[in-house]
């Protein structure tokens, strides 16, 4: 089967034909609805999904009731990579919420589990992906700690679009905050300034991105960082 006739997510089109029958009679498609938890922090994760468009978050709950981002999910990879590791019960390490709607493809966690002690290839992939998404975490809240709201905002926003496929987004505001690890004043005022710019359009939560190499040259190194660790985690040999 060619590969690009799959699946529009990456990981499910990336599996040898043989590893994808593993799963494949067990696939079921659902809505991503903007704004649904799909998992909390300590719960059994019982699926696993496959973005094929839309945005998945993974987050930190604190205590005083915020809630940063640590990590983004899209059509690349897959949810749910981290809890297969855990051993025992699938428990969610990060809170888990759609920040972009879209469509997914998901199985019961069982079925990806028994692919992976069926096939050294399989879990392989699924511990490369997790790897992917860690490694995303640890740049996240580096670049959470160090660089300016104007610069992780762009960085966001560029991460989104490359994940979900599209120059047209929605995301609220408490979202956008999120994500960066601000407070929603300061989101809205460099929203406004890379409106100026002419890099993005954004009104009451719809985000249209004009100028992609300005919004490149406004984020911080953290975007070709994360990029580069999936293209050598993750990327299969010999894909374009």
């Amino acid at each position: 089967m060619d590969p690009s006739l799959r699946s529009p997510n990456g990981f499910l089109s990336s599996l040898a034909d043989d590893d994808f029958e593993l799963i494949r009679p067990y696939l079921r498609t659902v809505d991503l609805v903007q704004d649904s938890v799909l998992a909390e922090a300590g719960e059994k994760l019982p699926r696993i999904y496959f973005p094929h468009r839309g945005v998945i978050s993974l987050v930190v709950n604190l205590a005083r009731g915020e809630r940063v981002q640590v990590a983004m999910i899209g059509r690349d990879s897959l949810f749910g990579s981290m809890s297969l590791l855990t051993g025992g019960d699938p428990v969610v390490i990060n809170s888990a919420a759609v920040i972009v709607p879209g469509i997914a493809s998901v199985v019961d966690i069982d079925r990806v589990r028994a692919a992976t002690e069926q096939s050294a290839a399989f879990r392989s992939l699924i511990l490369r992906h997790a790897l992917a998404i860690y490694v995303q975490s640890q740049q996240t809240a580096g670049c959470n700690a160090a660089h300016t709201v104007e610069s992780r905002l762009a960085r966001c926003l560029l991460q989104t679009y490359d994940l979900s496929g599209g120059n047209k987004l929605y995301i609220t505001q408490e979202s956008l905050a999120q994500m960066i690890g601000a407070r929603r004043n300061s989101v809205s005022l460099v929203a406004s300034t890379l409106q100026q710019a002419d890099f993005i359009h954004y009104s009451r939560g719809h985000i249209e991105i004009i100028d992609l190499e300005g919004l490149k040259k406004t984020a911080c190194e953290c975007y070709g960082a994360v990029k580069g660790h999936y293209e050598r985690l993750v990327r299969p040999r010999g894909q374009p």
